[in-house]
């Protein structure tokens, strides 16, 4: 069930964009790349910072794309979509596919997925093959739930975050004593 509040008019303002800005920048992200795939067999892909997980059983994720988005567009057509977690020194592959570049995937080493169409990037952190359950609007952007149907991790590679408009690199901690 979803339902939709509606603000009590002249109680509820709202921020300006800068402050929504720099409030939700103030919270550290993981960075990721979601892509799909096109009807005709195109890759598309977007970055995204808006990623979490919704349930374990089924296992579920969700992803905020904007609307509109060739992106969005081919997780529409295909109900599939993966989501690659970026890893460190893949600062610039987020910036490429944060631009309006169309040949985003040029350069970039990825293959299909190995239960979906939807390209994976190599050396990430983490990968999550999902098939698309729901979709809301939300705003300016589609709210996407997935089911997962593959993962794989990388014990080798470190997360790339995202914080307060830069990228930055994590350590591996040290395990507690």
């Amino acid at each position: 069930m979803t339902e939709q509040l509606e603000p009590m008019e002249g109680l509820l303002d709202q921020v300006d964009l800068n402050t929504f800005r720099s409030v939700m920048g103030s919270l550290p992200t993981g960075v990721s790349v979601v892509t799909s795939i096109t009807a005709e067999g195109e890759p598309r892909g977007l970055t995204c910072s808006a990623v979490c997980s919704v349930s374990a059983s089924p296992p579920l994720l969700l992803v905020c794309v904007k609307h509109p988005s060739a992106t969005l567009e081919a997780i529409h057509e295909s109900s599939v979509f993966a989501v690659n977690f970026l890893s460190s020194g893949m600062a610039d592959v987020a910036k490429t596919f944060a631009s309006p570049v169309p040949e985003r995937f040029e350069g970039v080493p990825w293959t299909q997925g190995k239960r979906i169409a939807a390209p994976v990037l190599h050396a990430t952190v983490a990968t999550a093959e999902c098939i698309l359950t729901s979709s809301y609007l939300a705003g300016d952007h589609q709210i996407l739930v997935g089911r997962l149907v593959h993962g794989d991790v990388s014990t080798v590679h470190t997360p790339l975050a995202y914080w307060r408009a830069r990228f930055s690199e994590l350590t591996a901690a040290t395990p507690a004593a």
